[in-house]
């Protein structure tokens, strides 16, 4: 019976031995894959509040007495903010416009759905697409672009290299 489970300890050596994630190519890619992924879904919202406006979030900022000047905040935050994550241009300053803009939505909008379900077969959560969203910008504000951007880091040579 022990042998059957023997595989488990060689998959858990493996996964330490593995180098850094930080550094490794896979990092970089799943930072670009998080990059794309959370900026092709908040564009569509973009370019929504572009055809239709944000006259609709006025009235909402008023009633929780914020300025209504900050209801042009979604076309930074869903049209500018998406396109800098697509670039790889300023990832963390895009991505905490986008996390910024989610806090408001869930505040102003579905503060009421936080601790509900869908009602919709599936028993999902009311705002887990929202709150995915925000948690996905917020990874990208703690992490960088990688090297697969605008703003990536410049590959360190070691001193043997350069001279």
């Amino acid at each position: 019976m022990i042998n059957k489970f023997r595989w488990i300890g060689n998959v858990a050596r493996w996964m330490g031995s593995r180098p850094a994630v930080s550094d490794s190519r896979s990092a970089n890619v799943g930072r670009l894959i998080l990059r794309l992924a959370l900026a092709s879904v908040l564009l569509f919202h973009g370019i929504n509040k572009i055809t239709h406006g944000v006259a609709w979030i006025k009235p909402l900022l008023a009633d929780s007495h914020l300025p209504t000047l900050l209801a042009y905040g979604p076309y930074v935050a869903e049209v500018v903010a998406p396109v800098l994550l697509i670039l790889g241009f300023q990832v963390r300053l895009a991505a905490l416009a986008i996390v910024i803009d989610m806090c408001m939505a869930i505040g102003l909008v579905l503060r009421h759905r936080i601790f509900s379900l869908d009602p919709r077969p599936g028993g999902a959560w009311a705002i887990e697409l929202q709150a995915l969203l925000l948690l996905s910008a917020l990874a990208l504000v703690f992490l960088d672009a990688g090297s697969y951007g605008l703003n990536r880091k410049p590959r360190q040579t070691s001193h043997a290299q350069s001279a």
